[in-house]
């Protein structure tokens, strides 16, 4: 008993004195931006973009320049270099879906638009790299 006492009376204590918790949290960079050379996009084919755009349901997970469901357009201008070899890669992803490139969100999949016109919007939402 006079053993459990002197645990007791040396232990307890001691449990106040834990070190503190640092709950700050950095922010993390999502974008994780991908090398590489980005060619001009012209403004005739962004603004036809960014009306195929207003007519789908893009506007539902996306956002111009905010986070939302999925990741704003600036966030993935700034992702992908304005190249053709992006423009299509993304052109396709739009027309079949997908997951994980920016979390768990998934994309619907637009089997019924066509490629040249997922083309014209992924330019318009790329040329927003500078804005």
């Amino acid at each position: 008993m006079t053993g459990c006492l002197l645990f007791a009376a040396c232990y307890l204590p001691g449990c106040n004195n834990e070190p503190k918790q640092n709950n700050t949290r950095k922010p993390v960079d999502y974008i994780k931006a991908i090398p590489g050379i980005s060619d001009s996009i012209p403004v005739k084919i962004a603004q036809k973009g960014e009306v195929l755009i207003s007519y789908l349901d893009c506007y539902i997970c996306h956002k111009k320049d905010e986070r939302s469901v999925g990741p704003a357009f600036t966030d993935v201008a700034k992702r992908y270099p304005a190249n053709k070899v992006f423009i299509e890669m993304l052109a396709q992803k739009v027309i079949v879906g997908g997951s994980g490139g920016w979390g768990s969100a998934v994309m619907d999949a637009h089997p019924k638009l066509s490629f040249e016109d997922a083309k014209t919007m992924v330019s318009y939402v790329l040329s927003l790299k500078n804005n």
